[in-house]
C-alpha cells in the first residue's frame, strides 16, 4: 500500500506524468492496482486544506477573501466522471473539464495568500450551483473558521443579489464587477437604467457614483474603469466611503490576481489536470492531494 504523504511527494516531484502506472514504476513492490485503490478507497475532503494553512495566514480585518472558479481541463476525456462542458476564462471558450470554486485568503501583501476552502462544481451530483458553493464557503469561513477578513473580491459571476445581500448582512465589504446590462437607479425619480446608460461625467469617473442596484435593498457605489484599449469594467462596492477610481482599480486587480497565481500554480506544479482515473472519488482525492502539494511548495518557497 502507499500513503498520502508518498502520493503528495509524487505530485511535487513529477508534475508532468501523474498516472498510477508511472508512480508504481518508481516504488518497490507497488503495482498500478495499489495506487488505483489508494485513489478510489480514501476520502480526502476540502476541510483538510484549512488544517494545513490556518496557522500560516495573516488574518485580520484588513485581510481579503477572494472567490474564483477554475476548470481542470480534461479535453480528451470521454468517461471521467465530474467532467462537463464549461467556460474557461483564460481561453475564452468552452472546454471539457472539472470545475472548482476556490476561497482564498490574502493578507493583502505580495505573495501572502493561501486557499482555505474549495468545492468541486458537480451539479449533477449534489444539485448545487456555483453560487451555492460561494455562500456555503463564505458562511463556513465566518462561523466555523472565524476568519476576520473584512473584504471580499470576486467577479461578476458571483454578483447575484442574494450573494450581495448575504455579504452585507454579515457586515462584510465586497468589491465585484457587474455586467453592463445590470439595472441601477440614481434616484427614486429617475427609475432604473442599465449601467452603460449612465452619464459618466469627469467627477463620476474619478470618484464613482452612488446607485441603487435592482433587487438589492441598500445603496452601492459604482465605478467605471476604462482600460487603455478602451474596454470598460463596472465595479461596485458597499463601502460607501470608498472614493477614487485608481484605488478601486488597485484593490480589484492587484489583490485579486493572487487567486490566478493559485490556479496557475496548482495546474503547472502539481499535475492537478493530469489524473486519468475515471471515478469521481479518485479525481477528488487527486485534487485534494494537489492542494497539499501546492501548500508544501508555497511554504518551502
Amino acid at each position: 500500500m502507499i500513503t498520502k504523504k508518498q502520493y503528495v511527494e509524487y505530485l511535487v516531484s513529477t508534475p508532468k506524468n501523474c498516472t498510477c502506472t508511472y508512480l508504481a514504476e518508481h516504488l518497490e513492490d507497488v503495482s498500478h492496482d495499489v495506487v488505483n485503490d489508494f485513489l478510489h478507497q480514501n476520502r480526502f475532503l476540502p476541510r483538510e486544506v484549512w488544517k494545513l494553512v490556518k496557522d500560516r495566514i495573516e488574518d485580520s480585518q484588513d485581510a481579503f477573501l477572494l472567490v474564483e472558479d477554475s476548470v481542470q481541463a480534461k479535453r480528451y476525456s470521454r468517461f471521467i466522471e465530474l467532467v462537463r462542458a464549461q467556460y474557461r476564462g483564460n481561453e475564452q471558450r468552452v472546454i471539457k473539464g472539472i470545475g472548482v470554486v476556490n476561497l482564498v485568503h490574502s493578507g493583502g501583501k505580495d505573495g501572502d495568500f493561501y486557499p482555505i476552502d474549495y468545492r468541486v462544481y458537480a451539479p449533477d451530483v449534489d444539485g448545487k450551483t456555483k453560487n451555492d458553493h460561494f455562500q456555503e464557503m463564505f458562511v463556513n469561513a465566518l462561523d466555523l473558521k472565524h476568519v476576520q477578513a473584512r473584504t471580499l473580491l470576486f467577479d461578476g459571476w458571483y454578483a447575484s443579489a442574494e450573494n450581495l445581500k448575504l455579504i452585507h448582512r454579515r457586515q462584510r465589504i465586497f468589491f465585484t464587477t457587474l455586467k453592463s446590462n445590470r439595472l441601477v437607479s440614481l434616484s427614486k425619480e429617475a427609475g432604473y437604467c442599465h449601467l452603460e446608460d449612465i452619464e459618466w461625467t469627469a467627477a463620476r469617473l474619478a470618484e464613482g457614483v452612488l446607485v441603487k442596484l435592482k433587487e438589492v435593498p441598500f445603496h452601492v457605489r459604482v465605478f467605471k474603469l476604462v482600460a487603455p484599449d478602451g474596454d470598460s469594467d463596472w465595479v461596485i462596492t458597499n463601502e460607501l466611503a470608498e472614493t477614487g477610481t485608481a484605488q478601486v482599480a488597485k484593490d480589484t486587480s492587484d489583490v485579486r490576481w493572487q487567486v490566478e497565481e493559485l490556479h496557475r500554480g496548482i495546474k503547472q506544479l502539481t499535475g492537478s489536470e493530469k489524473c486519468q482515473c475515471r471515478a469521481a472519488r479518485a479525481q477528488r482525492n487527486h485534487l485534494a492531494c494537489g492542494y497539499q502539494a501546492w501548500v508544501s511548495l508555497k511554504v518551502k518557497a
